[in-house]
Protein backbone atom coordinates (compact mmCIF):
# COMPACT_ATOMS: atom_id res chain seq x y z
CA UNK A 1 0.00 0.00 0.00
CA UNK A 2 1.13 3.42 -0.92
CA UNK A 3 2.24 6.04 1.71
CA UNK A 4 -0.41 8.65 0.28
CA UNK A 5 -3.06 5.86 0.68
CA UNK A 6 -1.80 5.54 4.46
CA UNK A 7 -1.81 8.54 4.90
CA UNK A 8 -5.44 9.47 3.64
CA UNK A 9 -6.54 6.94 5.66
CA UNK A 10 -5.10 7.63 8.85
CA UNK A 11 -6.85 10.53 8.11
CA UNK A 12 -10.21 9.10 7.41
CA UNK A 13 -9.91 7.35 10.81
CA UNK A 14 -8.80 10.22 12.28
CA UNK A 15 -12.20 12.54 11.11
CA UNK A 16 -14.50 9.54 11.94
CA UNK A 17 -13.35 9.11 15.34
CA UNK A 18 -12.09 12.29 16.84
CA UNK A 19 -15.33 14.92 17.04
CA UNK A 20 -17.46 11.89 18.62
CA UNK A 21 -14.76 11.31 21.21
CA UNK A 22 -13.87 14.82 21.88
CA UNK A 23 -17.38 16.02 21.89
CA UNK A 24 -19.07 13.09 23.42
CA UNK A 25 -16.82 10.57 24.72
CA UNK A 26 -14.07 12.04 26.55
CA UNK A 27 -15.66 12.96 29.48
CA UNK A 28 -12.94 16.68 29.93
CA UNK A 29 -13.82 17.23 26.32
CA UNK A 30 -17.81 16.16 26.13
CA UNK A 31 -18.45 18.62 29.34
CA UNK A 32 -17.04 21.66 26.86
CA UNK A 33 -19.24 20.75 24.03
CA UNK A 34 -22.63 18.18 24.16
CA UNK A 35 -22.39 18.21 27.99
CA UNK A 36 -22.17 21.49 28.54
CA UNK A 37 -24.68 22.48 30.80
CA UNK A 38 -24.43 26.39 29.16
CA UNK A 39 -25.18 25.60 25.71
CA UNK A 40 -28.83 26.02 24.54
CA UNK A 41 -30.50 22.78 22.71
CA UNK A 42 -30.02 24.42 19.21
CA UNK A 43 -26.19 24.84 19.94
CA UNK A 44 -26.06 20.93 21.16
CA UNK A 45 -27.70 20.37 17.88
CA UNK A 46 -25.26 21.60 15.67
CA UNK A 47 -22.60 20.00 17.42
CA UNK A 48 -24.64 16.77 17.33
CA UNK A 49 -24.78 17.67 13.17
CA UNK A 50 -21.00 17.89 13.46
CA UNK A 51 -20.13 14.62 14.65
CA UNK A 52 -22.42 12.84 12.41
CA UNK A 53 -21.62 14.21 9.57
CA UNK A 54 -17.53 14.24 10.24
CA UNK A 55 -18.37 10.48 10.40
CA UNK A 56 -20.05 10.87 7.54
CA UNK A 57 -17.26 12.25 5.78
CA UNK A 58 -14.58 9.97 6.99
CA UNK A 59 -16.55 6.67 5.75
CA UNK A 60 -16.83 8.66 2.65
CA UNK A 61 -13.01 9.66 2.74
CA UNK A 62 -12.22 5.87 3.50
CA UNK A 63 -14.38 4.16 1.22
CA UNK A 64 -12.70 6.35 -1.44
CA UNK A 65 -9.17 5.66 -0.50
CA UNK A 66 -9.58 2.13 -0.44
CA UNK A 67 -10.24 1.76 -4.20
CA UNK A 68 -7.61 1.16 -6.32
CA UNK A 69 -7.88 4.33 -8.36
CA UNK A 70 -5.63 7.68 -8.14
CA UNK A 71 -8.46 9.86 -8.95
CA UNK A 72 -11.01 8.37 -6.28
CA UNK A 73 -7.45 8.87 -3.75
CA UNK A 74 -7.60 12.76 -4.90
CA UNK A 75 -11.53 12.60 -4.29
CA UNK A 76 -11.01 11.04 -0.74
CA UNK A 77 -8.02 13.91 0.40
CA UNK A 78 -11.25 16.49 -1.11
CA UNK A 79 -13.48 15.13 1.10
CA UNK A 80 -11.32 14.50 4.37
CA UNK A 81 -9.84 18.32 3.98
CA UNK A 82 -13.46 19.66 4.38
CA UNK A 83 -14.50 18.97 7.73
CA UNK A 84 -10.87 20.22 9.40
CA UNK A 85 -10.96 23.47 6.42
CA UNK A 86 -14.58 24.11 8.25
CA UNK A 87 -13.08 24.19 11.68
CA UNK A 88 -10.38 26.64 10.90
CA UNK A 89 -12.95 28.82 8.38
CA UNK A 90 -15.29 28.78 11.00
CA UNK A 91 -12.95 31.50 12.99
CA UNK A 92 -13.49 33.33 10.79
CA UNK A 93 -16.98 34.26 11.69
CA UNK A 94 -17.70 36.86 14.17
CA UNK A 95 -18.40 36.00 17.45
CA UNK A 96 -16.44 32.48 17.33
CA UNK A 97 -14.14 30.93 19.22
CA UNK A 98 -12.30 28.03 19.72
CA UNK A 99 -13.20 27.11 23.38
CA UNK A 100 -15.66 28.83 26.18
CA UNK A 101 -13.62 31.34 28.78
CA UNK A 102 -15.16 29.28 31.31
CA UNK A 103 -12.73 26.17 30.14
CA UNK A 104 -9.63 28.26 29.63
CA UNK A 105 -8.02 26.98 32.30
CA UNK A 106 -8.57 22.98 31.10
CA UNK A 107 -8.10 23.72 27.34
CA UNK A 108 -5.08 22.44 25.40
CA UNK A 109 -2.59 24.49 23.47
CA UNK A 110 0.00 23.09 20.96
CA UNK A 111 2.76 25.38 20.30
CA UNK A 112 0.31 28.43 20.77
CA UNK A 113 -2.85 26.75 18.89
CA UNK A 114 -5.91 25.23 20.05
CA UNK A 115 -5.17 21.39 20.24
CA UNK A 116 -8.11 21.22 17.78
CA UNK A 117 -6.94 23.71 15.48
CA UNK A 118 -3.18 22.67 15.60
CA UNK A 119 -4.62 18.80 14.76
CA UNK A 120 -6.80 20.29 11.96
CA UNK A 121 -3.46 21.86 10.17
CA UNK A 122 -1.79 18.62 10.80
CA UNK A 123 -4.22 16.29 8.93
CA UNK A 124 -4.68 19.22 6.51
CA UNK A 125 -0.46 18.81 5.84
CA UNK A 126 -0.49 15.00 5.45
CA UNK A 127 -3.75 15.15 3.31
CA UNK A 128 -1.44 17.86 1.31
CA UNK A 129 1.63 15.58 1.38
CA UNK A 130 -0.60 12.60 0.12
CA UNK A 131 -2.70 14.25 -2.79
CA UNK A 132 1.12 16.12 -3.82
CA UNK A 133 2.63 12.82 -3.94
CA UNK A 134 -0.11 11.25 -5.26
CA UNK A 135 -0.56 13.76 -8.14
CA UNK A 136 3.51 13.59 -8.55
CA UNK A 137 2.96 9.68 -9.19
CA UNK A 138 -0.10 10.48 -12.27
CA UNK A 139 2.27 13.14 -13.80
CA UNK A 140 5.55 11.23 -13.01
CA UNK A 141 8.48 12.98 -15.35
CA UNK A 142 5.86 14.43 -17.89
CA UNK A 143 5.98 17.38 -15.21
CA UNK A 144 9.22 18.40 -15.55
CA UNK A 145 8.99 18.24 -19.39
CA UNK A 146 5.87 20.44 -19.60
CA UNK A 147 3.79 17.35 -20.84
CA UNK A 148 1.99 17.22 -17.98
CA UNK A 149 -1.49 17.72 -19.35
CA UNK A 150 -1.00 15.21 -22.33
CA UNK A 151 -3.78 12.61 -22.58
CA UNK A 152 -5.97 14.22 -19.76
CA UNK A 153 -8.04 16.31 -22.07
CA UNK A 154 -7.27 19.79 -21.08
Amino acid sequence: MSLPRILIIAVAVITMVSAVLADLVIPDLAAQHAFNPAWPPHAKFHDAQYMVMTVLLGLTGLALALRRSRNTLLHAATVLATPWLGMIGALLFPGTATYDPEFADRTVFVLGLHGQVFMAIVLLLALLVATAATLGAVWGSDLGEGRWWAGRGW
